[in-house]
């Protein structure tokens, strides 16, 4: 019993070596994909911060504008 046991022990201990690896590679892999996405995540955040500092400039100065197209109404309107 000894004699068959212990070459299967020895199979099972050498596929839980290579799976061992395999996982060890998988998780190498997503470390790496989580780095990329991290990277990509912090651009994305700029990206949005600058577009949102820009869309504040433009209701700003359509606001401006308004105001200006507002008065001049209320010139015409008083001269009129």
């Amino acid at each position: 019993m000894l004699e068959t046991a212990l070459p299967k022990l020895e199979q099972l201990i050498e596929q839980l070596l290579d799976k061992n690896q395999s996982l060890r590679q998988d998780v190498a892999n997503i470390n790496q994909q989580n780095e990329q996405l991290n990277t990509k995540l912090s651009e994305l955040t700029d990206e949005n911060e600058i577009l949102q500092l820009e869309a504040l400039e433009q209701e700003e100065k359509h606001a401006s504008t308004l105001n200006k197209i507002n008065a001049l109404l209320g010139r015409l309107e008083q001269e009129a």
